[in-house]
């Protein structure tokens, strides 16, 4: 079973980032693999359970549901409904933490997924560096724009 774990530090505030970040629908503003966003029925993006759609740039859909929301621990969880990429039972796991030399954050960013063996190496790379690193350097420079 993969495990994905990731990290960095980003030369903001928690609160700034976190108010990108906790936004549940809104990666089609900064994430440069997202073309399109939605949450299904209309529910608020910060429900625990609402599904958001994406459409991916390279024109691929899936669905992610939301786990689990925190505000004091600014973290979020969030699982892979349907996905074109063969893998199963993803789970993810976001989470903040103030780094107070500099008033800078930590972000660390994890999953556990299963695929088949044949796969495993070139999807966790493409999650790693597609998803998550590409993730990281775009919050940079969306953080950077914003200021």
């Amino acid at each position: 079973m993969p495990h994905i774990v990731k990290s960095t530090i980003l030369d903001a505030p928690t609160d700034a980032v976190w108010a990108v970040l906790r936004d549940f629908n809104g990666h089609d503003r900064w994430h440069p693999a997202v073309a399109t966003s939605g949450i299904e029925r209309a529910q608020p993006s910060d429900k625990i359970g609402c599904v958001r759609r994406f459409k991916l740039k390279d024109g691929a859909e899936l669905r992610e549901q939301l786990l689990a929301l925190s505000d004091l621990e600014q973290s979020f969880s969030y699982c892979l409904l349907d996905t074109p990429i063969p893998m199963f039972n993803y789970v993810a796991h976001v989470r903040l933490l103030p780094v107070t030399d500099g008033d800078r954050t930590f972000w660390h960013w994890e999953a556990r997924f299963m695929t088949r063996t044949e796969d495993s190496e070139r999807i966790t790379k493409m999650v790693s560096e597609d998803i998550y690193q590409a993730g990281f350097d775009a919050i940079r420079r969306h953080l950077k724009e914003a200021a």
